[in-house]
């Protein structure tokens, strides 16, 4: 239903593919905040929220055009699929059967559901409105190694609170899926440079150890006594450069943390902040 006083969103071209498939772009609306959505990979390509002043900014890194989010390789807001984060080995077994991946990751483990994962795909809108985008995509059974005729629907919603994303996948078979957002933030504007004197905060009091390749050891580890413990806000450069093994191994943050609460209940699991702009973002789950 239109709401009073928001035009409904008209698409506005954004690229051609080499297949000669169009993308577009969307506009959401409510009030103060808006988005702009692409439906190559579904990426987010801005969201604009106003400052302590009223002035709108953007804090999503994006790019103007087609070409750059096709070639650079960094999932910039796109939706990552069928398996977002590493599967070790390139392989998983399911039901006493298993299924060889690609191994596009350092040539040794599966990445972001493989060589055309979901953030490659050109998505279907299914339904669109002033202050919500509704996305489609069909995976055929065997696509990148994965079991099971695969279907996924996903939803952006603008509030004047902030942007919710909604996930539902249906398959024919047992297979795996994890889907996820993959947008970059930088609460004091996407061009205003690094983002380590903003505060993060995780809550969380464990976290996952990796390898050197960044799959994880199976090791629960507490967040205590290391600087991983980001259970109160504290500037991201703060602890980053430590001497630290998982630190030093992955080149700075960049770990699995394990949230407070109950997996099924939406609750808050991270927080962040811009000292710069006032602008301050919650992050809610479901999920564990």
């Amino acid at each position: 239903m239109k709401k009073e006083g928001i035009p409904m969103p008209s698409p506005i071209p954004f690229g051609v593919m080499p297949d000669g498939s169009a993308v577009e772009l969307y506009t959401l609306q409510s009030g103060t905040l808006s988005c702009n959505v692409i439906t190559f990979g579904g990426s987010l390509q801005s969201l604009r929220v106003p400052d302590r002043a009223g002035k709108p900014v953007d804090v999503l890194l994006g790019f103007d055009s087609l070409e750059p989010y096709r070639t650079h390789g960094k999932s910039l807001g796109a939706l990552v699929g069928r398996y977002a984060n590493r599967i070790g080995g390139a392989e998983f077994t399911l039901n006493g059967t298993t299924y060889p991946l690609a191994a596009n990751d350092n040539g040794v483990n599966h990445l972001h559901g493989g060589r055309v994962g979901f953030n490659q795909r050109v998505w279907t809108v299914e339904d669109a409105g002033a202050d919500r985008l509704a996305l489609s995509l069909f995976s055929p059974d065997g696509e990148e190694g994965y079991p099971g005729n695969l279907t996924v629907r996903v939803t952006y919603v603008l509030t004047e609170e902030g942007l919710a994303i909604e996930y539902r996948a249906e398959c024919d078979r047992d297979t795996v899926c994890s889907l996820t957002n993959h947008a970059y933030f930088n609460l004091s504007g996407h061009d205003s440079g690094p983002v380590m004197d903003q505060t993060i905060q995780l809550l969380a009091d464990r976290y996952t150890p990796t390898d050197p390749l960044s799959i994880p050891t199976g090791e629960i580890a507490p967040v205590e006594g290391t600087p991983m413990d980001l259970r109160r806000p504290i500037p991201i450069g703060a602890r980053i450069g430590e001497d630290f093994p998982q630190l030093r191994q992955a080149g700075g943050y960049d770990h699995n943390w394990i949230p407070h609460g109950d997996p099924g209940t939406l609750r808050p699991i991270a927080r962040a902040a811009s000292a710069a702009t006032g602008i301050s973002m919650e992050v809610l789950s479901t999920l564990p």
